[in-house]
């Protein structure tokens, strides 16, 4: 499964793309509350992060990267929603962009790549948490018919103060 538009392509994830895909996580990481991780990976503890999105199946990793020097420019994953057996049907998708890569459409194509690939498999919602503020995740998530079910307020402490999570819901079959 792969997509292409005219300068950039998207494909499954690999463990070649191990490293880059750290360092990219890894920004996150140090410089914004996007993520509530709050000490960076090495890729060989951000290994099994990897290997819990095979090729197929509900829980994927796409990653996207430029089609003139291979740069990686984004990846979007979906994950498990929670571990107990009957949220199975759910899923919970994240999309990150490098830095400088924004505006370019990565997150769009990213998106549409990972929905297209989850169209056969037995799930029935998706759910994204969106650390506030952040109205490029919040566009995003709308263009893509997410709708805004909840925040939870101060619900993660990062950089000496607390931030909101909203959350956006997206049906995805019967």
């Amino acid at each position: 499964m792969s997509s292409t538009s005219a300068d950039m392509q998207v494909r499954p994830g690999t463990e070649a793309d191990l490293p880059s895909l750290t360092e990219l996580y890894n920004h996150y990481v140090r410089e914004t509350a996007i993520t509530f991780d709050t000490e960076p990976f090495t890729p060989g503890t951000r290994r099994p992060w990897l290997l819990a999105h095979p090729e197929h199946g509900p829980h994927r990793l796409l990653v996207a990267h430029d089609t003139s020097d291979g740069t990686l420019l984004g990846y979007a994953t979906s994950s498990s929603f929670r571990p107990k057996p009957a949220y199975g049907t759910s899923v919970e998708l994240t999309v990150y962009c490098a830095p400088g890569a924004g505006g370019r459409g990565v997150g769009t194509l990213l998106y549409e790549s990972l929905f297209k690939a989850l169209e056969n498999e037995d799930l029935h919602r998706a759910y994204a948490g969106v650390a506030l503020p952040n109205e490029a995740s919040v566009r995003l998530h709308a263009r893509f018919g997410f709708e805004h079910v909840g925040t939870y307020r101060e619900v993660g402490q990062k950089f000496g103060r607390y931030w909101d999570v909203a959350w956006y819901e997206k049906p995805l079959g019967p």
